[in-house]
């Protein structure tokens, strides 16, 4: 057996959502972000929740009953066009709070529709 091991990457994210909170997700995940709804595994589908994927990101919503948004733990989502993603956001009436604490690039925090913390950030020219 091997001792040596390579990180490959991030398969997915996974965060908590009350229990009937998918169609909220679906309204964020999939029309606000555009991402793709993909269907879970028979096993895990009896659980709740929902699973989004695209632009190089998975993002797995699942239920948890005791829900508590998350407010500090989120991901850090990279995108192209991060002006255009806020603008969209702001349209639909989600917060948008801008941080330029971190060099080397633009980014700003949001939530989700349940209120899990989110941070968006595209590399500075």
């Amino acid at each position: 057996m091997s001792t040596e091991h390579t990180l490959a990457g991030l398969h997915h994210v996974q965060l908590s959502i009350p229990p009937g909170g998918e169609d909220a997700c679906r309204a964020f995940w999939g029309d606000a972000l555009g991402l793709t709804e993909i269907q879970k595994p028979p096993v895990l589908a009896a659980r709740g929740g929902c699973w989004f994927r695209g632009g190089g990101i998975e993002v797995h919503l699942g239920v948890e009953d005791d829900f508590r948004p998350a407010r500090r733990a989120h991901p850090g989502i990279l995108v192209t066009g991060i002006h255009a993603l806020a603008a969209r956001l702001e349209s639909r009436g989600t917060t948008v709070t801008w941080d330029d604490a971190l060099p080397g690039y633009t980014r700003f925090h949001t939530a989700d529709d349940l209120g899990n913390r989110l941070e968006f950030l595209e590399p500075s020219a």
